[in-house]
């Protein structure tokens, strides 16, 4: 299958929180990716500077590490020579890097990916992997490539889990393709009763809303076994 594009930027962010407007941003890795050569082309990650990170007990990262000397700008340089040589973004949860790589670009006055035009390619939620339940975690995804997981939660580590499962996926331009669909914001229109079949279908419970809530291509909304709420236009 033809595919737009050859080159991907494999991303993942580590962050201090949840919260783009008060959390900050502390690690940022990326892996360059040849699609024809289903191959790494170059990698890179590189700590920003936080004075307390609320989730070191999950990433890892001492904000005291952070703030250790290092050749940031020559880094953050690369990164951006990388996203700019790249014809698409490839993140597993790519709303949520999404939202803090334009953040970071836009307060240091760079053009952002959607100033740009650069598609992002959601592996969670965008792609139907054969024999996963819908959204499945980088370490399912991974495990079910025969790709063995001994560490997570940095942002290297999981770009090159990332790159290991596009090198060994046998439906890679396919999978590339059904990525770069538009998906829509929906609810699961089921009781509390019913639950079980919106966690199952891939849905995430979001406390604030109180809804079961996942982002699906138009096939995939037709393919559920109940209905859903849109809840953003098309």
């Amino acid at each position: 299958m033809a595919l737009p594009f050859s080159t991907l930027l494999l991303l993942d962010c580590e962050t201090t929180g949840l919260e783009v407007g008060t959390d900050a941003l502390c690690e940022i890795g990326a892996v360059l990716f040849s699609v024809p050569h289903r191959a790494v082309l170059q990698q890179l990650s590189f700590l920003l500077p936080v004075a307390a990170n609320g989730a070191e007990a999950i990433n890892g990262i001492d904000a005291a590490l952070t703030q250790a000397p290092q050749p940031r700008p020559e880094a953050a340089a690369l990164f951006r020579a990388m996203l700019n040589a790249a014809d698409a973004v490839v993140c597993h949860n790519a709303a949520f890097d999404q939202a803090w790589i334009e953040r970071w670009l836009a307060a240091a006055g760079l053009a952002t990916t959607e100033d740009q035009g650069k598609p992002w390619i959601c592996t969670c939620e965008g792609i139907s992997w054969a024999g996963l339940r819908p959204s499945p975690s980088l370490a399912a995804l991974a495990l079910a490539h025969g790709i063995p997981v001994w560490a997570a939660h940095r942002a290297l580590t999981d770009c090159i889990y990332l790159a290991q499962i596009l090198e060994r996926d046998p439906q890679l331009e396919e999978h590339l393709a059904e990525g770069l669909q538009p998906r829509l914001l929906v609810a699961a229109d089921l009781p509390f009763s019913r639950k079980d079949e919106a966690k199952e279908a891939g849905f995430r419970w979001l406390p604030e809303a109180k809804q079961w809530q996942r982002r699906c291509t138009a096939a995939q909304i037709e393919a559920l076994p109940f209905p859903v709420i849109q809840l953003e236009p098309s």
